[in-house]
Parts: C-alpha cells; structure tokens; sequence
C-alpha cells in the first residue's frame, strides 16, 4: 500500500513537471513569435550590412572603407543623393565622398526597358548581350519577333482569342503584379506586351491570308474567280476561272478548296519567307555597320561589314531580285533550276528560265564576288591587326592606313590597349570561326525562315475541316 502511494506521488510529481515544462515552452515560443518578424528583418539587414562591406576595402589610412563599381551616368545624381541621406539618418560624423573614376576595362551593358520593352529585352539577352555603347537589336525585335510569329500563325479568329487574354492581363496588371503568380501565368504576364502585338501582327496576317480559324471569309466582297461551270461544288475538281478585278485585300477565298490552291498558297508563303529572312539579315549586318562606325573601326568596315553585305546578297538577295521579277512579269521560271545551276555551270544557257536580259553574266559576276568575300572576310583583318599592333609598341604612326585607336579594341580579348601581348593566333582563329560562321549561317538562317512557311502549310493541314463525301 505504501509503495503504491509513492509512484502515485512520483506521478503526479512529474506530471506537475511536464505541465509546468509544456507551459514554459509555449509562453516562450509565444514571446519569440511576437517577436520573430523583428529579429528575421534585423537578421536580414545584418547579413545585408555585412554583405556589403566585405565588398568595400580599406583606404590608405585604414580610417574608412572605399567601395568601387559600375551605374548608369543617368543614376549619378541619385545615387550621391541616397548616401547623402543614409549619412543624415545614421548620425554619421564623417561625409560621404562620391567621385567619378577612369576605368580601363570596358563597362558592362546597361539598357533601361519599361513595362514594354523588358520582355523583349529578356529574350535578346537570352541569346548575348551587346557590348557597351553597341546598338540595341532588341528595339527592332519589338516588331520583328511577334510579326514573324503571325507569319506562321496569322488567323485573324486566333489573333482575336489572343487579343483578348492580353488585354485582360494588361488592364489586370497592378493587382496582379502585386500578387504571387505560378511559373507558367508568371511567364504569361510577364510577356504580356508581346502577347499584345503578336495578337494585333496575327489579325493583320490572318486577314492576309483570309482565314478565320483556318475557314475563309468573303470580308472585302465577293471573290474573283468563279467555277468553270455552273455547279460550283465542282471547283474541286475542275478549277477556278478569274472574271473581274483581284480581290481587295489579302488572299482571294477562292483559292480554298480549288485544285490550285496548294501550288499557288506554298510558293507564295514560302517565297514570302525568303523575302522576309533576306531582309532582316541585312538589318542585322547594317547594324554591325552603324557599331563599326560609331567605334571609328575603319577595319571592321572594310573587311567584315563590306564582304559580308556582297555575301549575302550575291547569293540570297539575287534570289530574292529573282523572287519578285517572276511576281512581277508572271513567269514560269524555274527559281530552284537558276540558283542550283548558277553553282553548276554557271555558263550555261537559262533558256526559258531566263527572267531578264543578261541573267547569265550577272550571275557570273555575282558568283564570283561571294566567292572573293570568303577570304575577304578571313584574311586581311587579324594580319592589319598584327601589324597595328607591332608598330603601336615599336612607336611608328600608324594613322596612314585610316584607322583609330579604337581599332585596336574590336578584339576585346586579345587586342584591347592595354594588353601587350597580342596573340595572331587567337585572333586569326576567332576570325575565322566569325568567317565561317557567316557564310554557314547565311544559308541555314534562309533555309530556317523557310520554316515559317512549312509550319504554316502544317498547321493549315491540321486546322482544315475535314470534307465528308
């Protein structure tokens, strides 16, 4: 009986114990909660505190810390400013001192985007970023990157679809902006604007093309052409005849369905294709002119700019001349049998696939003169580069030949000022791969725009509705 009243004590006595342990845990933990959100946030500014002055050295003296890097000219005044400020509101006894430095390396790249512009400027940047003070491509990719999406997906019932869910993110934009977004609706917001102008570049193709979810659509009055005879259910069969003036705008409805639909709509959209790689190809070369020039790099205008436009416009931009004479003149030239055999034998007669009086010795001529680029592009620069830089340290002028001291800093890793040592054989290796890059990339890039078109012939096929007999 005894030894039973003594574990009953025993019990209660730890009982007591842990209820009084249990109370003293959740009033502590009750106490740290209410002040939890305090310590993190000082906690966080510590580490931030602490961050930032590892990334700062001491002076001279030892009596302060000298911080360096890289802001935009535009942000000076703000940021002298902010530390103006940050010395007022912690007491400081000693001023800041904010003072431009000259630096030898190049800056690093800043460009300043909008709500607009940052999407477009993200994907640019996916790919490379500029160099300081170069030309920005992704101002022109604003409208070149959702206008060549429209070109494959141009259907002005989709665009419409798609018009309306980017204006509902636009004009939910700040409560959505302030709220945390999933990984896929955070990349449908953050490309909103991109979203915006590939809807309004698809309506404008979709009318082009005439097609209303892949249905087309008597918009800008009746058609063109009519059946042969009198039962137009036969169209199918027997074709289409033209009777008054072309259609208004975009591609006439009867085409759909017609025997000749296929023939015509392929050749059209794929030439359209070349026209359109052609053409941004250029505008990516005479981007490199307008760098060239802004750097005063003589060099890079003669032997990279100059054969790189007789490149690829004696080869691709004939072909697009050749594209436009035959919609012009309404020809039955072979386009594929002209640019094959221009490499083949050149010297041939074109016979019917003639377009032009004096086809065949220009295209003699242009043959030759993309053959010339190739080595005008890979040889004379890293041996001019070679040689500016040998009588530079050797102290002769060097100004006879045209250039600048900017010229010697188109090679940024290997003939920048103030480097010494100049490596020819990094420099003859980078260009030739810069060389080879371009010609290989002058045909895959027109032979890729053609994927514009064969996506577009693919989701035709896919979208058609389907005719039961």
């Amino acid at each position: 009986m005894g030894f039973g009243l003594q574990v009953s004590s025993r019990l209660a006595e730890l009982e007591a114990t842990l209820d009084a342990g249990i109370r003293h845990r959740n009033k502590a933990l009750t106490s740290v909660g209410f002040h939890l959100a305090k310590w993190m946030n000082m906690v966080r500014r510590e580490k931030a505190v602490y961050d930032t002055l590892n990334m700062l050295n001491f002076d001279v003296t030892k009596k302060c810390l000298v911080g360096e890097g890289w802001c935009p000219i535009f942000a000076n005044t703000k940021i002298q400013e902010a530390l103006q400020r940050a010395t007022f509101d912690s007491n400081s006894q000693v001023g800041i001192i904010f003072h431009l430095m000259d630096a030898i390396e190049s800056p690093p790249t800043y460009f300043r985007t909008n709500r607009f512009t940052s999407a477009f400027q993200e994907i640019v940047d996916a790919y490379g970023v500029a160099r300081y003070q170069e030309a920005n491509p992704a101002v022109y990719t604003c409208i070149t990157f959702p206008f060549l999406f429209a070109v494959m997906f141009g259907d002005w019932g989709h665009g419409i679809c798609l018009l309306l869910g980017a204006l509902i993110l636009i004009a939910r934009e700040t409560k959505l902006s302030a709220q945390k977004l999933g990984s896929f609706m955070e990349m449908l917001f953050g490309g909103r604007y991109v979203l915006l102008l590939m809807s309004l570049f698809s309506i404008y193709c979709g009318l082009i093309y005439n097609e209303f979810f892949s249905v087309p659509f008597h918009i800008f009055g009746g058609s063109a052409y009519k059946c042969r005879d009198t039962a137009c259910s036969e169209a199918y069969t027997i074709g289409l005849i033209k009777y008054r003036d072309p259609y208004p705008f975009g591609v006439d409805p009867s085409w759909r369905g017609s025997r000749s639909e296929l023939p015509f709509l392929n050749s059209l959209k794929m030439k359209m294709s070349i026209l359109l790689g052609v053409a941004q190809m250029n505008l990516g070369i005479l981007l490199s002119y307008f760098n060239a020039r802004f750097f005063s790099s003589s060099i890079d205008i003669r032997y990279q700019f100059v054969p790189q436009v007789i490149f690829l416009n004696s080869l691709f931009g004939y072909l697009s001349l050749l594209i436009v004479i035959k919609w012009c003149t309404g020809s039955q030239a072979d386009l594929y049998h002209v640019m094959i055999y221009m490499f083949l034998s050149p010297t041939d007669d074109l016979g019917e696939n003639e377009l032009f009086w004096g086809q065949r010795p220009l295209q003699i001529i242009l043959l030759l003169l993309a053959l010339i680029a190739v080595p005008w592009m890979l040889f004379p620069k890293p041996f001019i580069l070679k040689k500016l830089h040998t009588e530079r340290f050797q102290g002769r002028a060097y100004g006879m030949l045209g250039t600048s001291e900017m010229d010697l800093d188109v090679e940024p890793d290997s003939a920048r000022q103030h480097h010494e040592e100049f490596n020819f054989s990094e420099v003859f290796v980078h260009q030739m791969i810069h060389s080879i890059e371009f010609v290989l990339g002058a045909v895959s890039n027109t032979a890729s725009y053609l994927r514009l078109w064969a996506l577009r012939v693919h989701l035709e096929h896919l979208q058609r509705p389907t005719q039961l007999g």
